[in-house]
């Protein structure tokens, strides 16, 4: 009898003992290539190579730290028309969306209550919070007031053109 079969003989250890040797080895397999897996006379094998009559392909996912967020999306399409975007230059304000942000990026400005050019009406209030003065004419604005020991510092403008910011200005009182 193989020592395989010696530590298996209590129920359930062979299915924790090979998902134990997935999660150690598979990274090392799935950064080589394709993983099989066989049943055999002696048990459940995993190969980089078909090991039997009927290999099953194993599919790991890459759960390394580092390399790129999209690394694990679905492929992507194309560009409606093939042409994709412009990179330096924000989509239009009249086209009804407002510049793309990074995720990472928006955390940095809320976390600096710093709002900039793209933003929406939500994301503004998430960083500044909600004002009291909003003038919807001739272009809607809002104005927050920064305060120092009770005296008044500093008021923000914040321009919005459909929605989204188009400019934030800063006055002394």
């Amino acid at each position: 009898m193989s020592a395989f079969r010696k530590i298996c003989q209590p129920a359930g250890i062979c299915a924790l003992l090979t998902g134990v040797t997935l999660l150690l080895v598979g990274p090392a397999l799935a950064a080589s290539g394709t993983v099989y897996r066989c049943e055999g006379p002696d048990g459940i094998q995993f190969s980089d190579q078909p090991c039997g009559p009927d290999p099953e392909i194993v599919t790991i996912r890459d759960n390394r730290v580092g390399g790129s967020v999209g690394d694990n999306l679905p492929d992507f399409d194309g560009y409606p028309e093939n042409d994709p975007p412009e990179q330096d230059e924000p989509r239009a304000a009249e086209d009804g969306a407002c510049r793309f942000i990074s995720s990472t990026d928006l955390r940095t400005y809320l976390a600096r209550e710093q709002v900039v050019p793209g933003m929406t009406r939500k994301q503004v209030e998430r960083a500044f919070g909600r004002t009291s003065e909003v003038y919807p004419t001739p272009q809607e604005t809002w104005v927050y007031q920064t305060r120092h020991y009770g005296a008044l510092y500093e008021l923000t403008y914040i321009y919005f053109r459909n929605g989204c910011v188009e400019r934030v200005e800063y006055r002394k009182p």
